[in-house]
């Protein structure tokens, strides 16, 4: 099988050996969750119970606040301790429904199991969105939302992201490993939804036991499999459909605008539960790990579940962190303790000891150009980061600053250590806060 891929990107050391090999656990429940009403991309959730509430698991907690927008769910059953802001991974405190579990972990009995072949399309969207599906490769972006186009943006193939390129996390290769059917079902309900012919699955080269697996599990159905050449960030959307499909999607578009629609195995999983079971979003499959984390798993996890919680069922820490970030050490959200839940978006944790972190002071740039060798999107980061530096907006916007994806492979090549992507990150801030004023 020949290894497709994209133009630019580089391939860091995976580190993947810590929980490869490692397969799935259940991660027992934490007396007490914090659900934010913030686990999307769009409106926050609105709060629909109160203190003191009994709820059951995948009961409604809030409700979806326009058409971008999706409900949260109980992960557990238990009563309702509080309605307050909370410690959230995106680092502000955000309003959440803390439930302390009555151990039963009992299901809402009113929640409904759906036969696909008996449902329209647009009733299958409506079961996604009333159960809270979000893409779980850590977009969130709503899957109802996104598997809806405009009638002038016509579809004609699906694509499944089986990537997982980020160093460190192992869910979804394990999850590829394990619950392959899971995954073909809900590939399956995308296809009818799309009314798609052609449906690609993406998997890297270093998971060969994923690809025979899904390989045999795809082949009875028109899903192809296709294996990528190993490389960083080839799991981000565009990088993704360049790669398998050389299609190019345009400066400031979305895939529909060349016809595709990507969605991640985990999402997929998530899709077949919704449809087959009647199961809500209220849990998922994330990798902790890192050298500081003394017996690293891969975990299936409660939404809400504290971070400290998952930690403790790997043994504890080995030393006292030096970073602990939400998700992998390219594009993953540092966190300034371990007291923020698990979301909807946490495809892993990773804790790093002070010795694991290089710290080396930025010195001038030496125009090696490396950056722009290894940018995926075929941008000028050193360009940008001197106009962010200079406050010169209209000029980084001028350079499509916008079209960073914030993958971090500028930062990392870069032998003068410049924290370009924190720069760039900073100027598109710049360019919305003008467009709104403007």
């Amino acid at each position: 099988m020949s290894l497709k891929t994209f133009v630019g990107g580089l391939h860091p050391p995976d580190s993947k050996t810590y929980t490869a090999h490692k397969a799935i656990e259940a991660c027992p429940l934490p007396q007490e969750l914090i659900v934010p009403v913030t686990q999307h991309i769009g409106a926050p959730a609105e709060i629909r119970v109160a203190v003191g509430d009994q709820v059951k698991k995948g009961q409604v907690l809030a409700t979806a606040k326009g058409f971008v927008s999706v409900p949260i769910h109980a992960p557990t059953s238990g009563e309702v301790t509080a309605c307050e802001s909370r410690p959230h991974p995106l680092g502000r405190p955000q309003a959440a429904v803390v439930i302390k579990a009555d151990g039963e972990d009992c299901w809402d009995e009113r929640l409904q199991q759906h036969d696909p072949d008996q449902l329209t399309p647009d009733e299958l969207k409506q079961v996604l969105a009333k159960a809270g599906i979000v893409g779980m490769g850590g977009a969130t972006f709503p899957a109802h939302v996104k598997l809806s186009p405009p009638a002038d943006k016509p579809v004609d193939t699906l694509i499944i992201n089986g990537v997982e390129c980020e160093p460190y996390l192992t869910a979804d290769h394990r999850l590829m490993l394990e619950q392959s059917k899971r995954i073909v079902a809900g590939i399956l309900i995308l296809r009818k939804i799309l009314a798609v012919d052609q449906v690609i699955l993406g998997i890297e080269a270093n998971k060969p036991d994923a690809i025979e697996t899904m390989t045999a599990a795809c082949n009875p159905h028109p899903i192809s499999v296709q294996a990528l050449e190993v490389k960083y960030p080839q799991g981000a959307e565009k990088q993704l459909i360049d790669a398998l499909t050389g299609r190019q999607v345009p400066s400031g578009g979305l895939p529909m605008d060349c016809g595709l629609v990507v969605q991640n195995v985990a999402t997929a999983a998530a899709i077949s539960d919704a449809v087959h079971r009647g199961q809500p979003l209220v849990e998922r499959i994330a990798t902790i790990t890192g050298p500081g984390i003394k017996d690293p798993k891969n975990l299936k996890i409660a939404i809400g579940t504290p971070l400290a919680h998952l930690v403790e069922q790997c043994g504890g820490l080995v030393d006292e962190p030096g970073k602990i970030i939400m998700g992998g050490p390219m594009m993953g959200q540092t966190q300034l303790s371990l007291e923020a839940p698990a979301i909807r978006g946490t495809s892993g944790l990773l804790v790093l000891r002070r010795k694991d972190i290089a710290t080396k002071p930025a010195g001038p740039c030496i125009r090696c150009g490396r950056c722009i060798s290894v940018c995926p999107i075929h941008l000028q980061p050193t360009a940008i980061a001197t106009f962010a530096r200079l406050e010169m907006v209209d000029e980084a916007e001028d350079y499509h600053a916008l079209d960073c994806i914030e993958c971090g492979s500028c930062t990392y090549i870069c032998p003068a250590t410049l924290p370009l992507v924190q720069s760039i990150r900073h100027i598109k801030g710049g360019i919305m806060a003008k467009r709104r004023i403007s």
